[in-house]
């Protein structure tokens, strides 16, 4: 499967996120799986890549062309493939529709927009694919906590709590990426809240 892997482009995070996530990976690849990603070379995106590119997997980053123009972004360099779109927008498009699962990891306000824009996609049936949320080191307890909260006031369903799961070991990464069976309905048939 291809793995979408959102996360930290930050250098300046804790070893722990890092060693982390080259080891869920690693793993991942290891065990057949690929990477799509946002061909970042640093922080948790180069992490994921330099785990799957040590477990001998294909790496396909995708990323806005002014990144490397303009130097935005450390960029991962040993990518097996990359694509350079126009916009951030086309970025994230590109990336939903490689992947088979999203894999979040902890991140700041761009990460959070993507784990969000694909629980919306899931939620509206536009997207039928795996989302897991690897919580390193309860980094995303507050998340837990804001969703408990907007589920009580009625402001999502329970149906919504349910489109992700959040696991706080690499184990359950790994049986969630390897046991998740999408809806075998294609989007279009199936109906708004099902």
């Amino acid at each position: 499967m291809k793995i979408c892997v959102f996360g930290a482009s930050s250098a300046h995070i804790d070893g722990i996120y890092i060693q982390k996530v080259e080891k869920l990976c690693e793993e991942l690849a290891k065990r057949g799986h690929s990477l799509v990603f946002g061909a970042g070379g640093t922080g948790l995106m180069g992490a994921a890549a330099r785990g799957f590119k040590r477990g001998g997997a294909h790496i396909h980053g995708v990323v806005p062309r002014f990144f490397k123009e303009n130097g935005v972004e450390q960029l991962f360099d040993e990518c097996d493939e990359m694509t350079y779109t126009e916009t951030m927008r086309e970025r994230k498009a590109v990336m939903e529709e490689l992947a088979d699962i999203f894999v979040i990891t902890p991140g700041g306000i761009g990460t959070f927009e993507e784990l969000f824009e694909v629980l919306t996609l899931r939620q509206l049936n536009r997207l039928n694919k795996g989302i897991v949320i690897f919580d390193i080191d309860g980094y995303y307890d507050g998340l837990e906590i804001f969703m408990e909260t907007a589920f009580k006031r009625k402001f999502i369903t329970e149906r919504c709590r349910r489109l992700y799961k959040n696991v706080d070991n690499i184990a359950d990464v790994l049986d969630f990426v390897e046991n998740y069976k999408p809806d075998a309905t294609p989007w279009q048939k199936l109906k708004l809240g099902e």
